[in-house]
């Protein structure tokens, strides 16, 4: 399958023929830095006759694998996005992220379906350091958003996932001009199928929930976890690991992992639900965690990144928790085990502190 580029697009102000493309592919190749060689990499997988392409998961909750995609899929995913967020043939966006991952590709993929003007930045920390120009759509990771909070007048729309966003970065961006959306989705779902909006919302709404996007419907299965039917992007219907709560047809809460739940004395502990209610205590990364433990099967800790935090403990019984979600034991670990896009690995940061 190859889909003819439209005349709008244009790759870092120049327009270019799908012939043109593949030789600007060829060049990032051979004489590109390590990012711009995955960019010509993928164009050249985009331009060539084949129906799919793979494209390999983070690696966050488990081995990175290659997950097949079909283009008209992609292309699909890219329309409905350009329909959501008003993308119109000539705008400018700006991508930021590996293209070594479907949130990068897909990036790719909407210029090149919607006749946009993408210019690409290395995927840094700092992405928007050194750019001049103003863009309507940019998709960051939650690092580089907070990194980028001084500079975000220079974009109208950037929607932000690949990891939870903070409640203090939440506040953080309350006040920008900026639309900031956070998504929902992952490789198999060919980026975000649901979004919610992180500012700019009605004070009334429930604006923690996430709306999925035209041509979906959803469910759960009998462990409460969430089920995408999207047949423009999946063929089958996508079984999640995602606990959810089901606020409507259209919404719905994210509360955790299921292959994060720990089993503490029979009671079942949602990590994430209790990540959330210490986020506004406690500024460095952290997540919780458990141990193997005589009595209780698995014993609840929280582990942090970086040096001791004075006075933790006692600042935990602030936080709005019930007895059985306190923390057992506090451990810190000079730096978590993260993926290639910044997602803390749970199971092997945890390591650090069981050797």
């Amino acid at each position: 399958m190859e889909v003819e580029i439209p005349p709008q697009f244009k790759l870092n102000g120049h327009g270019y023929s799908n012939e043109e493309l593949k030789e600007v592919a060829y060049s990032l190749i051979k004489e590109g830095e390590d990012f711009e060689k995955e960019i010509g990499d993928f164009l050249l997988d985009w331009l060539s006759p084949d129906t799919e392409l793979t494209v390999r998961t983070s690696g966050s909750t488990g081995i990175p694998i290659g997950v097949a995609l079909k283009k008209q899929h992609m292309v699909n995913s890219a329309k409905v996005t350009g329909e959501y967020f008003g993308l119109v043939p000539g705008d400018k966006v700006l991508l930021c992220l590996s293209t070594g991952y479907i949130a990068g590709k897909m990036m790719l993929v909407r210029a090149m379906v919607l006749g946009l003007e993408i210019d690409f930045v290395a995927p840094t920390s700092r992405p928007l350091d050194g750019v001049a120009e103003s863009y309507k759509f940019c998709a960051m990771v939650p690092l580089q958003l907070e990194s980028s909070i001084d500079k975000l007048n220079q974009i109208e729309t950037v929607i932000v996932g690949g990891a939870p966003v903070s409640s203090q970065l939440r506040k953080l961006i309350s006040s920008s001009a900026t639309r900031i959306f956070e998504t929902y989705g992952m490789t198999e779902t060919i980026t975000h199928v649901a979004v919610r909006p992180l500012n700019h919302t009605d004070t009334n709404s429930d604006h923690n929930a996430f709306e999925i996007l035209p041509d979906i419907s959803i469910s759960q299965d009998d462990r409460k976890c969430l089920i995408i039917d999207a047949p423009n992007i999946s063929d089958e219907p996508v079984i999640t690991n995602d606990i959810v709560e089901l606020i409507s047809e259209r919404k719905f809460l994210w509360l955790g992992r299921y292959d994060n739940v720990i089993n503490s004395g029979g009671i079942k502990l949602i990590p994430e639900h209790i990540e959330r209610k210490l986020s506004t205590l406690i500024k460095s990364r952290f997540f919780v965690g458990a141990l193997p433990d005589e009595k209780l099967g698995q014993k609840l800790v929280l582990v942090v990144e970086g040096e001791n935090i004075e006075g933790l403990k006692e600042l935990i019984y602030k936080a709005d928790l019930k007895k059985f979600e306190l923390p057992k034991e506090i451990y810190y670990v000079p730096a978590f085990k993260n993926t290639t896009n910044g997602k803390i690995i749970r199971e092997k940061s945890l390591s650090l502190i069981k050797n």
